[in-house]
């Protein structure tokens, strides 16, 4: 059947206000407008050579607050004027459970020296370490049971109440393994239902969550006070559907942050929004500058 001239006007006038209705709707969705962020784990091959001369790359790129992930034997003096020469500002430090266990109290006067504001834990432990002596490396990627996961949380919880009592904040970082069930529970939910909101905040890794089957905006409606930071990083797709797909840069693979980040500016309780490029198909400073462009679109400053 042939269209009459005046229906084929019609039904032009009506796309129009539809598609105009949806690009009305987009600009309206809420943006993350925070300081755009960086994990310097993303530069841990560079630091070590160039400490200060990464920094200020960095921060030419625009990047304007950092979290730490190491500090490579430079005193606090040498990091905070590294830091302010490169116009940083160090809002966070990742530690893996181990050392926040074997020397915290050393960890808690090293980053009140240089300000910083938050002690993230950036991986658990096990209750009994020994365990992993007799497993494979295969095995010990599911070692962690559901007792494992509520003794973790437990120490979030101490941990917590000490770094909270010399005036830090303390957080969690996930990977991949709190989103798939041990015990018919997914052990995310578990950490975020044992820890105290007062003690424990939770810097969700948005990108982990996703290849490890959850959905990031699934946990900020359903929590939208116990996590206060973000991680991002994308990847390709994987052709074998199998292990950790490749990293690829914010924009470039599969993970489509829109709609998260609208969620997280919508909840109001996101802090800090960090990058964290764990790898580079390009030269890493043009993979960042990568990053930053994509995130500038959704209010990175």
């Amino acid at each position: 059947m042939e269209y009459s001239r005046r229906q084929f006007l019609e039904a032009g006038a009506a796309a129009l206000v539809s598609a105009s209705a949806l690009g009305h709707a987009a600009a309206q969705d809420p943006r993350l407008e925070l300081p755009l962020g960086l994990q310097l784990y993303s530069v841990r091959d560079l630091l070590p050579a160039d400490y200060p001369g990464t920094l200020k790359q960095l921060g030419a790129l625009g990047y304007k607050e950092v979290e730490s992930a190491g500090y490579f034997h430079h005193s606090a003096a040498e990091v905070k004027q590294a830091m302010a020469d490169a116009g940083l500002k160090l809002v966070s430090a990742h530690y893996p459970s181990n050392d926040l266990h074997a020397d915290l109290s050393h960890i808690l006067d090293f980053n009140k020296e240089l300000g910083v504001s938050y002690i993230i834990c950036a991986s658990p432990a096990l209750k009994d370490p020994s365990r992993l002596a007799s497993m494979s490396p295969q095995a010990r990627a599911h070692a962690f049971t559901l007792d494992d996961w509520r003794w973790n949380a437990d120490q979030f919880n101490a941990i917590g109440e000490k770094v909270h009592a010399a005036g830090l904040l303390f957080g969690y970082h996930n990977h991949t393994m709190e989103f798939s069930e041990v015990e018919g529970v997914v052990p995310y939910a578990e950490l975020l239902r044992l820890t105290d909101p007062s003690k424990v905040t939770m810097e969700m890794d948005c990108g982990w969550v996703v290849v490890g089957g959850g959905n990031p905006i699934d946990y900020l409606q359903k929590y939208p006070t116990r996590i206060t930071m973000l991680h991002v990083k994308d990847f390709k797709k994987n052709p074998s559907d199998a292990g950790r797909p490749p990293i690829a840069e914010l924009g470039q693979g599969t993970v489509d942050y829109g709609p998260i980040f609208a969620q997280a500016a919508k909840g109001g309780h996101i802090k800090h929004c960090f990058v964290e490029q764990e790898a580079f198909d390009v030269a890493p400073m043009d993979s960042l500058a990568i990053d930053a462009k994509y995130m500038r679109r959704f209010g990175a400053q």
